[in-house]
């Protein structure tokens, strides 16, 4: 024998029936802080925040990075020029 019972009710009528603490309270609270913290640390990925952590002494850095790029590529031309 078999039997099916289909219980039509919202969650929080099932949470009710069964003694279960109503937490929509505790979760509107967290869900406002974790909402609070997200815009807060929304400028550490500007991208403008992004370069100066990437390039803290910021245009010195970039000159420096060009700098080396450019040495390294001459460098590489020099070299391919010996070989032949």
């Amino acid at each position: 024998m078999k039997i099916t019972v289909d219980v039509d009710c919202t969650p929080e009528e099932a949470r009710t029936f069964f003694g279960l603490p109503d937490v929509k309270p505790m979760q509107d609270v967290l869900m406002k802080k974790v909402e609070e913290r997200m815009i807060t640390n929304l400028d550490a990925i500007s991208p403008e925040a992004l370069l100066r952590t990437w390039l803290p002494a910021g245009v010195q850095g970039l000159e420096q990075i060009q700098k080396m790029f450019w040495a390294g590529l001459q460098a590489s031309k020099s070299h391919a020029k010996s070989e032949k």
